[in-house]
């Protein structure tokens, strides 16, 4: 299953534990799998195969929650753009009154 929301959400086929997707996470979601695995990477005691496979499973769930973040900033983004848009449109009318008498 990948997400299809093109603004906030994250694109990826990666498979994680368990058979799901990495992409149905959340954000909330990802950053929580991500925490688990840096403290399991702190914790030690994994073999060095273990340590590669987490670290890349770290790298992608923190890749994902990058992706989320840029979506959120990008909306927040258009939001504040279309207010001051809103807001500039009657002073540019009221420019071209003036500079019309």
């Amino acid at each position: 299953m990948t997400t299809t929301d093109t603004e906030t959400g994250p694109h990826t086929g990666t498979e994680a534990e368990g058979g799901s997707t990495l992409s149905s996470l959340s954000y909330e979601q990802a950053r929580g799998e991500l925490v688990r695995v840096v403290q399991q990477l702190e914790a030690g005691g994994s073999t060095l195969e273990e340590s590669l496979a987490l670290w890349e499973r770290g790298e992608e769930l923190a890749r994902i929650c990058r992706e989320w973040l840029e979506g959120a900033r990008a909306r927040l983004d258009a939001v504040l753009e279309a207010e001051a848009d809103a807001g500039e449109e009657p002073e540019a009318a009221d420019d071209e009154a003036e500079d019309e008498d």
